[in-house]
C-alpha cells in the first residue's frame, strides 16, 4: 500500500532542477521532451509555462544567476544542429522579464532582445520545412511571451466619448521592445512558406486564436496593428479556422455592444473583416447575413462609435455592393439606430447612408424610401448647420438624384415643408443656399408637382396658424375667466360651454 502512493507522487525533474538559472535543457533532452509532448500539444503549452514561471520567480526574487548568457550564433554551428540551437534559443526566450523596473536585468534583456532577432532572421532564411517538434516550441515560446493579463486604467473613470479619447495619449506596454520582436516572429512563422497548414492547425489551435482576439484589447495601438497582422495571415492560411475566427469575432462584437461598450480593438477587428467580406462568394451564406444584421448594424448604437465608424461603413458597403437586396434591410437598420441629440454622429450617418444609397438599386429604394426620407426631412430641419448642410450633400450624388427623380411624387411631398422652412428662416446662409439649389432641382423637374407642393404647404400653414390662434384664445378666455374669481379661495372649474363661449362686448 505504502509502495502505491509514493509511486503516485510527482517525481523530481532533472531538467527543472537547474541550479545554474538557465532556462533551456540540452539539445538532446529538448528533442526528447519535445517528442514526448507534441502528441498533446495543450500539455506540451501547460509545461513550458510552468518552466517560464519558476524561472520568473526567481528574476522577481533577484536570485537569477549571472548564467543567462547568450547561445552561440546560427552561423557558428553545423547544419545538423541548427535545429537544435533553435529549440535552445525557443527555450532561452521563454523567460519573461519586469519591464516596470528599467534598472532590473538589463544584460539579460539585452541577452534575450538579440536573441529574439536572431530568432526572426532564422525563421524568414528557413529552407526545410518546420518539424512538429519545432512547431510545439515555437508555440510554447509565442504563448508564453505574448498571452497575459492586460494592463490599463481603471475604465469606469474614462469617459467613453470618441472626440475625447482620442485627445488622450494612448497607454504604451514598456515591454513593447520584446513584443514586437515576438510579433514579427510570429508572423513571420505564420506566413512562411515552410509552415505546412496542416500540421501546424494543431498546435495554432482554436484555443491560441482566441487568446490572440482577447488581446485585441491592449491599450496599445502598436500592438493592436500586429494583431491585425497576424489574425489576417492566420485567417488566410488556415482555411480550417475560418468560420471559429469569425464567430470569435462575433462574440467580441456581441460582448462590447450588449453588455460593456468599452473595447480598444474593434476598428482593428473590423479592418479585418472588411477583407473578409470582400472575398465572400456570391450568393452571400444566410451566415454572413445573420452576421450583419445582428452585429455589424447594432455596432451603431454604442456612444463610442467615432473611433471605429470608418472601418464600419466599410464593411457595412461592401456587403451592399456583394448583394444590392441588403440595401433595405441596412437602410432600416440605420434608421432603427439614428442618434437623437448627437448632431457629430447624425454627420457620420449622413455620410454612410450616402455610401449605401450610391450601391443601392431602385427595387430596393423603393421599398425603404418613405422612412428614409421622413428622417431626412428631420435633418433637413435641423438648427445644427451641419447635420442640415450635410443632408443638402446628397443632392450632389448623381445616381441619388436620379433615384429621387424617379419616385419625386413620394418624396417631395414628405421633404416639401422642411425646405420650405430652410429657405425662408434658416439662420445659416450656407444652407439656405444649398436648400434654394435643391428646390430648384425639383421645379425643373416637375414645376407642376413643385406648385401643389407649394399649395398645400401654403394651405396647412394657414391652417396651422388658425389653430394656434384658437388655442390663443383659447387661453385667453381661461385667463378671463381666472381674473373674473381671483378674489375667491376656491378652485375655478371651468366647463367646456364657458371656454366655447365668447366674450361679450
Amino acid at each position: 500500500m505504502i509502495k502505491q502512493i509514493l509511486n503516485r507522487l510527482p517525481r523530481k525533474s532533472k531538467s527543472s532542477d537547474n541550479r545554474d538559472g538557465r532556462t533551456f535543457t540540452s539539445s538532446s533532452n529538448a528533442s526528447t521532451s519535445s517528442s514526448n509532448r507534441y502528441a498533446n500539444p495543450s500539455s506540451g503549452l501547460n509545461q513550458g509555462n510552468k518552466i517560464s514561471q519558476v524561472v520568473n520567480a526567481k528574476l522577481n526574487g533577484n536570485t537569477f544567476a549571472a548564467s543567462f548568457e547568450a547561445l552561440p550564433g546560427f552561423r557558428d554551428v553545423p547544419n545538423s544542429e541548427k535545429q537544435n540551437l533553435f529549440i535552445r534559443k525557443l527555450n532561452m526566450c521563454c523567460v519573461v522579464f519586469d519591464f516596470t523596473d528599467p534598472t532590473k536585468n538589463i544584460k539579460e534583456k539585452d541577452i534575450k532582445r538579440q536573441t529574439l532577432l536572431e530568432l526572426v532572421d532564422y525563421v524568414s532564411s528557413a529552407n526545410g520545412k518546420f518539424s512538429e517538434i519545432v512547431m510545439l516550441e515555437i508555440v510554447k515560446m509565442v504563448s508564453v511571451n505574448l498571452f497575459r493579463t492586460l494592463t490599463s486604467p481603471p475604465r469606469e473613470n474614462r469617459v467613453l466619448e470618441a472626440f475625447d479619447l482620442e485627445e488622450e495619449e494612448p497607454s504604451m506596454d514598456s515591454a513593447w521592445p520584446h513584443l514586437q520582436v515576438v510579433y514579427e516572429f510570429l508572423l513571420r512563422f505564420v506566413a512562411s512558406p515552410e509552415t505546412d497548414a496542416k500540421l501546424a492547425k494543431r498546435y495554432i489551435d482554436h484555443s491560441f486564436v482566441l487568446r490572440l482576439l482577447d488581446l485585441f484589447d491592449s491599450e496599445d495601438p502598436r500592438e493592436r496593428e500586429y494583431l491585425k497582422t497576424v489574425l489576417h495571415r492566420i485567417y488566410g492560411k488556415f482555411m480550417v479556422h475560418r468560420p471559429f475566427i469569425r464567430k470569435g469575432i462575433n462574440n467580441v462584437f456581441f460582448l462590447f455592444i450588449f453588455e460593456t461598450e468599452k473595447h480598444n480593438g474593434i476598428a482593428e477587428l473590423l479592418e479585418i473583416l472588411g477583407s473578409i467580406i470582400n472575398g465572400f462568394a456570391l450568393p452571400l451564406k444566410e451566415e454572413h447575413k445573420l452576421f450583419l444584421v445582428r452585429a455589424l448594424i447594432p455596432l451603431h448604437k454604442p456612444k463610442c462609435i467615432p473611433m471605429y465608424h470608418q472601418q464600419l461603413s466599410y464593411c457595412i458597403t461592401q456587403f451592399v455592393e456583394k448583394d444590392c437586396k441588403l440595401a433595405d434591410t441596412v437602410i432600416r437598420g440605420l434608421l432603427k439606430y439614428w442618434p437623437i441629440i448627437n448632431s457629430s454622429k447624425e454627420v457620420m450617418f449622413l455620410g454612410e447612408l450616402e455610401e449605401v444609397l450610391e450601391a443601392t438599386q431602385l427595387a430596393e429604394f423603393q421599398r425603404c424610401m418613405v422612412p428614409l426620407f421622413r428622417q431626412i426631412g428631420r435633418c433637413l430641419s435641423s438648427s445644427h448647420f451641419q447635420v442640415a448642410e450635410r443632408a443638402l450633400f446628397l443632392w450632389n450624388n448623381d445616381h441619388i438624384v436620379n433615384l429621387i427623380k424617379q419616385n419625386r411624387n413620394v418624396i417631395l411631398p414628405i421633404i416639401f415643408p422642411s425646405l420650405e422652412k430652410n429657405a425662408r428662416n434658416h439662420w445659416n446662409q450656407a444652407v439656405q443656399s444649398l436648400t434654394l439649389n435643391v428646390r430648384k432641382i425639383f421645379s425643373d423637374t416637375d414645376p407642376e408637382l413643385f406648385e401643389e407642393c407649394l399649395r398645400k404647404f401654403v394651405e396647412d400653414e394657414e391652417r396651422e396658424n388658425e389653430v394656434k390662434s384658437k388655442r390663443g384664445a383659447t387661453w385667453k378666455r381661461l385667463e378671463e375667466i381666472a381674473a373674473m374669481k381671483a378674489a375667491s379661495n376656491e378652485p375655478v372649474l371651468v366647463s367646456p360651454n364657458a371656454i366655447a363661449r365668447k366674450p361679450s362686448c
